[in-house]
């Protein structure tokens, strides 16, 4: 008998990152980094793992949105859903009922990308391989059967995906052993929370530059003058040759972020994340023209493939920061990192929240080994927030990403952080309430 899925469990697990400002942002300035955390059974006994990121409140919407799709899946043939994992993440986006809550955006697509990661890290634990490697390993037609160009053969033809790949293809080894002896360049945002004070922004950038990290980012958006003030004192901390980015998480109006800009020039910032809006393709054109050489970066909250590419199309960005669940998972990924090889531009994933460093390494490792090959002004955010938590925890060493080696997605929590951590019913949160209400 085929093995089958036969389990698709989903948790609110959140961390009270709140307590200490960690995350905060012009518009997120208390965030408690949340997981609806997914756990996918088979009648084997084998498990995968997978979760959408969200900063608190909201956490059991999305919660529910797994479980609305889990009869999708339960009951399913693994070998049939690892033989096409294009049609299953087609089934779970494309549902006739369900669709009409986005499509292909919101709560709905984002447990899906949970649903969708799982599978991919049962996948690689099934092959003993970590899922940058096993993505690495498969062949240009293999890769370009997971893509959707339904939407996307007006800019990225299936011919020109697989001429990409065959193009890398030779490379690989070469890249592979590379990537497992240096690691994957990191850049590190740990020092620039808006709610950090001025003192401990400093010491946290210095340590920084002395960890190896050879780029920083700031979040910036709320008061001008604080912005100007935390961007000279950045600068002065780290010297010339450190590359600042700075992050405005959305605050700005189009003419707004291009005025607001013209201040922080002064101090070098190599990009601006998220200007304004994130849906707002002809103005983020219209900023990134505006405030060059400055770059303009953005993706986190670009819920799919089709709006990468009209961002692409329109030459909105310079830096692509695709997430690792945001979009449909690990598979429309694939897609949305053909489309940037395709219009040259670089990627530079976001992974600023829980598991989104531990997911996020494996999409820009296989970019480099198997589609882009080229490290090249291409960074991996990096936070230093809750990996104590996940059974394969990130690992940094002089500023770099080093590969992981464990089969999966590195996405499993310790047992004893999602019961310590379930909201609201975890000692964690248990203890929280009592407080407040003594």
């Amino acid at each position: 008998m085929s093995e089958l899925i036969t389990v698709v469990d989903a948790v609110d697990v959140r961390f009270p990152t709140s307590l200490e400002l960690h995350g905060s942002d012009a518009l997120n300035p208390e965030p408690d980094y949340s997981a609806a955390y997914v756990t996918i059974g088979t009648s084997s006994g084998a498990r995968g793992h997978g979760l959408a990121f969200t900063v608190g409140r909201g956490n059991e919407i999305e919660v529910a949105a797994v479980r609305a799709l889990a009869p999708l899946v339960t009951g399913l043939s693994v070998p049939d859903v690892l033989g096409d994992l294009r049609a299953f993440s087609r089934r779970l986006t494309g549902d006739s009922q369900l669709r009409w809550l986005g499509p292909d955006k919101g709560a709905i697509h984002m447990a899906a990308a949970a649903i969708v990661n799982a599978v991919w890290d049962l996948y690689g634990r099934r092959e003993g391989k970590p899922v940058w490697r096993l993505l690495a390993e498969l062949s240009p037609e293999q890769l370009v059967d997971l893509v959707d160009f339904r939407y996307l053969s007006d800019a990225l033809t299936r011919d020109e995906a697989l001429d990409i790949l065959r193009r890398a293809e030779p490379g690989r080894a070469e890249r592979t052993a590379h990537l497992i002896e240096h690691g994957y360049p990191a850049y590190t945002t740990t020092p620039g929370w808006l709610g950090y004070s001025d003192d401990k922004l400093v010491r946290l950038a210095k340590e920084a530059v002395a960890e190896g990290f050879t780029q920083i980012k700031l979040k910036v958006g709320a008061d001008p003058a604080d912005d100007e003030r935390r961007t000279r004192l950045a600068r002065a901390a780290v010297g010339p040759d450190v590359r600042i980015a700075v992050d405005a998480n959305q605050a700005w109006g189009v003419q707004q972020a291009i005025d607001r800009m013209k201040p922080l020039a002064a101090y070098d910032p190599y990009w601006i994340e998220e200007p304004t809006s994130p849906d707002d393709i002809l103005g983020h054109a219209a900023i990134r023209r505006a405030v060059a050489p400055i770059k303009v970066a953005t993706g986190e909250h670009t819920p799919n493939q089709v709006m990468f590419k009209q961002l692409l199309q329109a030459g909105s960005l310079d830096i692509l920061q695709l997430d690792a669940s945001r979009t449909a998972g690990v598979t429309e990924n694939v897609a949305i990192l053909l489309l940037a090889a395709k219009f040259g531009v670089p990627v530079c994933p976001h992974a600023g929240g829980v598991g989104l460093c531990e997911m996020v390494q494996h999409l820009a490792m296989f970019d480099y080994v198997a589609v882009s090959g080229t490290t090249h002004d291409r960074v991996i955010e990096y936070v230093d927030h809750l990996h104590e938590h996940f059974t394969d925890p990130v690992r940094i060493r002089d500023g770099r990403y080093l590969a992981p080696a464990a089969p999966g997605l590195s996405a499993e929590l310790h047992p004893e952080s999602v019961a310590a951590h379930r909201y609201p019913d975890g000692p964690v949160w248990r203890d929280a309430a009592e407080r407040a209400t003594a």
